[in-house]
């Protein structure tokens, strides 16, 4: 299962452009861009968080940033209830 990280990085990589980054989007909008390429290539059961850029991201993916680098976008799967 090692490679699901590695796919799962791969995946963000290819989403954040540098362009995207350089123009300080609103977090709205690359929040919105993210899922929807996430979802066009299959991706479920995930959650997208915009936090403060200084946050601990701990076990997350950071996938983006937003808002001039003042914010981040990280990248979790859902963690599924304990039945």
């Amino acid at each position: 299962m090692k490679l699901v990280p590695f796919l799962v990085s791969m995946l963000a990589a290819a989403l954040i452009s540098p362009a995207a980054l350089a123009q300080g989007k609103s977090c709205d909008e690359l929040k919105s861009a993210i899922a929807t390429k996430l979802d066009g290539k299959g991706v479920s059961g995930y959650v997208l968080e915009v936090v403060p850029a200084d946050q601990d991201a701990g076990d997350k993916r950071v996938v983006g940033t937003c808002e001039g680098g003042s914010k981040k976008i990280i990248y979790s799967k859902e963690s599924k209830p304990k039945t």
